[in-house]
């Protein structure tokens, strides 16, 4: 017999979350109370030795600058569902209201030489806010800026966004850069006291957001800044004795793969991020500082040694670009073998001798399987002992209230980009923020022991994308892996491959790591995770019948789903007196239309409110040294709904969800 879900109305409000989890993090408050973040090894570590551990969200444009009563809430918001990070992003953008340069729209502004007074004061106090509640700050220092005219810039009309690439290497790009950087470091926040350079809530900083000397070369075109860096290749073939002719020089082609090309570019950046930091270690910056945050080859990413830390983002998506973007790629991550895409592109971003942090990830709605996402990524970002994991995005703009998922704004686009319409807005989707409680515990608690064996994957070709490397992704899962340039990396391993041979190979239909407590069968279609304070399944769990974790029974009636657990204090779950359940599978707009074929499905109504989430209909059992266990119904606005019936017996407490008082929240705890 076919199981028909059925689904409640469960929205999410923006100035409350309906469990708080602040109190298990209650000492890291203020955030800085341990001094300015440092780099020793391939860890981040406090002044005072403690090391760090960053589960958060992006603020997007607009929302870096939002009225004082939203900060104060939203702040509150974070700390409840355990972000300890935002990363300030797009600040610089144009297209948003407000920006750091412009705090409205309407009066012409033909340069971007100062900060916006008004937009700064309310940057100010959203940072003291979320010092308050032990959250860090990820400082993005050029994105999407419009340099103009009035900056003294030629052609100005004529460069992209954050000039890309030409911002890597043309001298007055990169005094305007080094202005920007002067005025916001040197900038006094009136609420902490403290200028932005001396106060330790900024704990990380990037020199700019997915720019490089790569991915744009095909466009080098614009004057004089194609001048400019020919004439620096020919002044770098000469120091090694190659001299071009006139007709030469003309034909000099950026986008060859030839080798002294492919050099020339990286040293170019490499010489880019030395001068930036250079720079703001003069002027007494003094946390860690990256170059660039995406893969694109391995030319750039050998360029990131440079810096102090190394960053990447990986998204799990396809669209074909249209209003909502309407088609999309619909397949889930727990029943594809391949993993590249996602952990597989983040661990080619990563050197194993330096910290790692992941500054954009996402499964985008409206992928129906998303859910499955949050607690994959923290458990794979503990078991790999990575820095940070920061989802994009929370949101672009402060008015939100009550939305539909995936409709943020009032218009389809924003600056011309149907993505930014609210596909990446996660605030309010149940299927992700909605399992922020156990991916943040299982991250920052490290709930997921760390690996065992540590592989090193040597790149010695410098043109190869994360694509060419089919196997990363599940050597991510099975042991602690990144990339090595030899010669140029010490990347102290228990074992070394080449980037073309297999660790894991896809027939054998399942990966498992080496500690065992991270297991996804794509024959199954099926993930688990099995820690002692946290433990998760998800995928199509119905399609299996009863599931065995230790310590953990269920069988599940609905198709997918992702069901965790985890401990609110420090004992294992058999021993713990306080646990958070969490059931969840899709989640969308009431009246929300898809058509499907293939991987590929085709949104054709958006939907409106309430948001409506599948409720899940299993048999738990519970292995608990706890005889006076009670299991709450929670709702959405954070009331006791509902108690539900249970019974214990032989170390075991057994009951069902999804019959009564549906919630996608259950908290057990003894009376």
């Amino acid at each position: 017999m076919c199981f028909k879900s059925k689904f409640i109305s469960y929205p999410f409000y923006w100035n409350d979350a309906p469990v708080d989890l602040s109190f298990i993090f209650e000492n890291e408050k203020p955030a800085g109370r341990h001094g300015f973040l440092k780099v020793k090894g391939g860890k981040f570590v406090f002044e005072d030795g403690i090391e760090a551990r960053f589960w958060g969200t992006n603020f997007n444009s607009g929302l870096n600058f939002p009225p004082f009563e939203f900060s104060e809430k939203v702040a509150k918001r974070l700390a409840k569902i355990g972000i300890n990070i935002v990363r300030l992003h797009q600040m610089d953008a144009e297209w948003a209201t407000p920006n750091i340069f412009e705090f409205s729209k309407g009066r012409r502004k033909g340069n971007t030489l100062d900060l916006d007074p008004q937009s700064m004061r309310r940057l100010d106090y959203l940072i003291y806010c979320l010092k308050q509640e032990g959250i860090y700050i990820y400082l993005d220092l050029l994105t999407y800026r419009k340099f103009k005219t009035g900056d003294g810039v030629e052609n100005a009309s004529k460069l992209a966004d954050a000039a890309k690439p030409y911002n890597n290497y043309s001298k007055k790009l990169i005094e305007l850069q080094k202005k920007f950087c002067y005025d916001l470091w040197n900038h006094i926040n009136l609420h902490t006291g403290l200028a932005y350079k001396d106060e330790p809530v900024i704990a990380l900083v990037e020199i700019v957001n997915e720019s490089d000397m790569f991915r744009f070369r095909k466009d080098i075109s614009v004057e004089p800044y194609r001048a400019e860096l020919i004439d620096m290749y020919v002044n770098w073939l000469t120091k090694r004795n190659i001299e071009l002719s006139g007709r030469e020089r003309k034909k000099i082609d950026f986008s060859s793969d030839d080798e002294n090309m492919m050099e020339f570019l990286r040293e170019i950046q490499e010489e880019y991020y030395r001068e930036m930091i250079e720079f703001m270690r003069g002027i007494g910056v003094k946390i860690p500082i990256t170059g660039t945050n995406w893969a694109v080859n391995a030319s750039n990413r050998r360029a990131q040694l440079v810096t102090d830390f190394t960053d990447g983002h990986a998204y799990w998506y396809e669209w074909k670009w249209g209003e909502y973007a309407k088609i999309f790629n619909n397949t889930s991550i727990v029943s594809k073998a391949n993993n590249t895409l996602l952990v597989g592109e983040l661990s080619f971003c990563r050197v194993l001798d330096k910290p790692f942090i992941v500054s954009e990830w996402d499964d985008p709605w409206p992928n129906e399987w998303r859910a499955e996402s949050p607690i994959f990524m923290a458990a794979v970002g503990s078991f790999q002992e990575w820095g940070g994991i920061i989802i994009h995005t929370y949101s672009y703009s402060p008015n939100i209230e009550l939305r539909v998922v995936g409709k943020a704004f009032s218009s389809n686009t924003i600056g011309g980009v149907p993505y930014r319409e609210g596909v990446f807005a996660t605030w309010n989707d149940p299927a992700k923020i909605g399992l922020f409680y156990h991916a943040a515990l299982l991250f920052r608690r490290k709930d997921a022991d760390p690996a065992k064996e540590v592989v090193g994957v040597e790149v010695d070709d410098m043109k190869l994308v994360p694509s060419d490397i089919t196997n990363l992704g599940l050597i991510t899962e099975r042991h602690k892996a990144g990339i090595y340039f030899k010669g140029a990396t010490e990347s102290i391993c228990d074992k070394r491959i080449h980037w073309n041979e297999k660790i894991v190979e896809e027939n054998e239909g399942k990966v498992v790591s080496d500690t065992g407590q991270l297991q996804r069968s794509w024959d199954k279609r099926i993930g688990i995770i099995d820690s002692k304070r946290t433990k998760a399944v998800y995928g199509f769990l119905g399609e299996v019948g009863k599931i065995l974790l230790d310590g953990l029974e269920m069988k599940v009636s609905n198709p997918f789903a992702v069901i965790a657990v985890s401990s609110l204090t420090n004992d294992a779950i058999e021993n713990s007196n306080n646990l958070l359940l969490t059931a969840i599978g899709k989640a969308q707009n009431t009246g929300m239309e898809f058509k499907f074929e293939g991987d590929y499905a085709e949104l054709i109504n958006i939907g409106q409110l309430p948001v409506q989430v599948e409720v899940i209909e299993a048999e738990i059992g519970i292995k608990t040294n706890i005889p006076n266990l009670k299991i709450w119904a929670v709702n959405s606005e954070g009331f006791y709904i509902g108690d539900i019936s249970s019974n214990y017996g032989e170390g075991t407490l057994k009951f069902k969800i999804g019959e009564s008082f549906c919630s996608i929240y259950y908290l057990i705890q003894a009376e």
